[in-house]
């Protein structure tokens, strides 16, 4: 086999190889005369046509096979050989096999992985967030729960901010119906976060039975856009209106936040903790991104394309199984290419990197790092023991943990180059991230 390696660019090769056909034909034959033996044509005994015979009907199907599999085989190991490493597939062309008449020669063009220089990590900033969870934390975070263990009971006055109404809804615009509830009911809770203010302030005022209409003119940047610079009039009947009750928080309000006892101290304590846990974790999400945004911006790298458009495919489809799982109907669904491509390309980048650095710097997870991880992972279920017993059944289950205390160590190993800064944040700042 003769091997010939073209630099098209830094990352791109162009392979010429040429196979000898004798060893070929010798395969070719060999394949002719398995067939031979079980092969049925019109006057023959399964077996015993004869050969030359066999080959007319099969020969050029068999010479197919034998040199698509040598060429699969010779570019395995001429890349060996010349000891390159390829990303993606490579594009092969070649004359008819069939015109091929002392050896078979073909132009493999492909791209291989760069060579990964890691920037001067001693010159990225890193602002890493601090903060201490104090009793006013605690505080409305109880009072988050409580909300959200709300009920409501129906009262004969005007509706209110916070209240839950029923009403009947028609909405039409220029004189044509749009929208309608079909004499079903709809609930609302009037000031609920994410609800349009205009359209809950012309609620607020109403009694259960009473009929009210009013016009609403959206702007043009209204979304949804169909009602973006629309004007709409409504007749809205109600059917109820309820005032919220909020638990009192007590013993039985402890219970159902899992303190078997009632105790509302420790309730209080198991909240902090909680919330220092949620704390520690967004700070180090805050500083991971930070880490792998200066090891991105830092590095110069030429990327494969086949890497890129690999990477484009994957997040193509993950968006739209995402976009599925919503309810939304696949046909309608249209992802384009060039959405992803910028992302695509960061991840990239981003993997050759941190695969470097792990590599030259070894800073791989050991077996303790990962056990710690699928330990942390566990501590979400209600059995955490039985969780770390099925993370260990599979070993393949460990890939995520591990990946995780790998990134950790690629984290921990930057910031004791870079340059940190602590940066006080409020508590709603950092929660609302």
């Amino acid at each position: 086999m003769a091997v010939s390696v073209e630099k098209i660019s830094n990352i791109e090769r162009r392979m010429t190889i040429k196979v000898p056909l004798a060893p070929l034909e010798g395969q070719i034959q060999q394949r002719l005369s398995e067939i031979s033996r079980t092969a049925k044509f019109p006057g023959f005994r399964p077996g015993k046509a004869p050969l030359g015979l066999v080959s007319q009907h099969h020969g050029e199907q068999v010479r197919d096979e034998v040199f698509s599999k040598a060429v699969e085989a010779s570019f395995g190991d001429a890349v060996e050989e010349n000891k390159l490493r390829v990303a993606g597939y490579p594009n092969i062309e070649h004359k008819p096999f069939a015109e091929a008449a002392t050896e078979l020669e073909y132009t493999a063009t492909f791209e291989i992985m760069p060579e990964v220089t890691v920037g001067d990590v001693s010159k990225v900033s890193i602002e890493k967030p601090t903060l201490k969870v104090a009793k006013a934390d605690v505080d409305k975070t109880i009072d988050v729960l409580v909300k959200q263990r709300v009920s409501y009971e129906p009262v004969k006055r005007a509706s209110k901010k916070d209240d839950r109404i029923n009403i009947d809804l028609s909405a039409s615009i220029d004189g044509e119906q749009v929208e309608s509830t079909n004499n079903k009911g709809m609930d609302i809770v009037l000031g609920e976060a994410g609800r349009i203010e205009l359209f809950d302030k012309n609620l607020t005022g109403g009694k259960s039975g009473e009929t009210k209409e009013f016009q609403i003119k959206y702007p043009k940047d209204h979304n949804p856009e169909n009602l973006a610079g629309k004007t709409v009039d409504y007749v809205v009947t109600y059917n109820s209106v309820s005032q919220p009750v909020y638990p009192e928080i007590d013993a039985e309000f402890a219970k159902q936040l899992g303190v078997a006892d009632g105790d509302i101290d420790k309730m209080r304590d198991e909240i902090k903790l909680s919330l220092e846990q949620e704390v520690e974790k967004r700070i180090n999400a805050k500083v991971k991104e930070q880490v792998f945004q200066g090891l991105v911006d830092g590095t110069e790298l030429e990327l494969p394309k086949a890497l890129v458009q690999t990477e484009v495919n994957r997040l193509m489809q993950m968006t739209a199984q995402n976009l599925q799982q919503r309810g939304m109907d696949p046909k309608s669904i249209q992802l384009q290419p060039e959405m992803f491509i910028e992302q695509a390309e960061r991840s990239t980048a981003l993997r050759l990197i941190l695969s470097e650095l792990v590599n030259k710097e070894n800073l791989q997870a050991d077996a303790d790092q990962v056990k710690a991880m699928v330990e942390t992972f566990a501590q979400n279920y209600e059995q955490p023991a039985q969780m770390v017993d099925w993370y260990y059944a599979d070993v393949k289950r460990l890939d995520e943990p591990a990946a995780l205390a790998t990134e950790h160590n690629v984290v921990e190993w930057v910031l004791g180059k870079a340059k940190v800064k602590d940066t006080k944040i409020k508590f709603d700042e950092l929660m609302a991230g």
